[in-house]
């Protein structure tokens, strides 16, 4: 073990490093660009040396250059309860970068596994996906709203978007050059029309190197074998899990993910609260979205939710959300077994539920 720890408060232009040494707790400060060059030279004043840096958009070419540079990295979580910082009178960037290489120095860092390139690019293009999915979201409710204001009738449902609704808004729709003082509605109509096409575009191409990686993915095509599981929730999983047998427990893949219940407990008291929200948001979303659709195909997922509502009669929200984290915790089981999805054990219903 190095004697000598570099811990990098990094953001976006600018960074600290601290240079501190173990045995004695000497430590000394510098202000650098946040440049691959400038880190190369840091590196180089300091061979072998640990370093400890954040979580954050820049650790994953941090990390890969100082792991290429011969060094040992740690990826620190800043969410951990280690991290957190309260009733201080002053934060600044190398009172964070201190307070990394101290946590490391008595062995109380919390971490994070920071997956490989091709994983992380993954994982970016998942988000992209879904970015564009939301501005599409927001273009269709702009058109949506510029019929309503004009009281004029438009497709209903999922009829609006398909080749004939989009005729009939293009019949409605005029080049904004073209349109007089009292119509120029037509004119908006004409550009959101316009952008939804190209986002259709662009979201069916994101979609497309996604299929790709999938196809060349034995985890996500084995997570495909669950009935009510698509191709977007099941690359999800697969890209965000990565190494299964990093988990020890069920317990921890729940807690990675956050859909689970905050905790407070002193003495009499044990109050459980909303759930943690730790992890990546995109997973949680992309989770409970599925946990509704697998109530429609699969008769598991309909058992454990009716079981939990009392036969679909209370408490739907907080159900769906459970139903996520059990199917999570089924998932990694999945993908450490290499086995396929299997429909048993079904737990008991409950009053009211739907025959498995």
């Amino acid at each position: 073990m190095s004697d000598t720890i570099i811990a990098i408060d990094l953001g976006r232009y600018k960074s600290v490093v601290c240079a501190y040494t173990r045995t004695t707790r000497a430590h000394t400060f510098r202000t650098i660009d946040t440049t691959p060059d400038e880190l190369a030279k840091v590196l180089a004043k300091h061979p072998r040396a640990a370093v400890v840096i954040e979580a954050c958009s820049n650790a994953g070419w941090v990390h890969d250059r100082a792991v290429a540079a011969g060094h040992t990295v740690k990826v620190a979580n800043v969410t951990g309860e280690a991290w957190t910082f309260t009733r201080l009178k002053r934060k600044t960037d190398h009172d964070d970068a201190k307070r990394l290489a101290e946590l490391e120095a008595i062995g109380q860092l919390p971490t994070v596994t920071l997956p490989d390139p091709t994983t992380r690019q993954r994982r970016l293009l998942i988000a992209f996906r879904q970015e564009l999915v939301g501005q599409r979201v927001a273009c269709q409710n702009r058109i949506r709203a510029l019929f309503a204001t004009h009281a004029v009738a438009m497709p209903t449902g999922a009829k609006a978007w398909t080749a004939d609704g989009l005729d009939v808004l293009d019949a409605q729709a005029k080049e904004l050059s073209g349109c007089g003082p009292d119509e120029l509605w037509r004119g908006m109509l004409r550009m959101a029309v316009d952008q939804y096409r190209d986002l259709e575009d662009r979201i069916k191409e994101a979609e497309r190197a996604l299929d790709q990686l999938s196809a060349a993915d034995p985890g996500t095509q084995l997570l495909l074998s669950i009935p009510g599981v698509g191709p977007r929730t099941a690359e999800a999983i697969a890209a965000h899990l990565v190494d299964p047998n990093r988990f020890a427990s069920g317990k921890q893949v729940g807690a990675y993910a956050g859909p689970v219940p905050t905790q407070y407990q002193s003495g009499v008291t044990d109050r459980k609260g909303r759930i943690t929200r730790r992890g990546p948001a995109i997973l949680r979303k992309l989770l409970v979205e599925c946990a509704w659709c697998m109530l429609r195909y699969n008769p598991w997922a309909r058992a454990h939710y009716a079981g939990l509502t009392g036969g679909g009669v209370s408490r739907k929200n907080p159900a769906i959300v459970a139903l996520a984290r059990k199917l999570l915790v089924r998932c990694w089981a999945m993908l450490r077994t290499g086995q396929t999805w299997r429909a048993d054990p079904i737990p008991n219903s409950g009053p009211g539920a739907a025959p498995a």
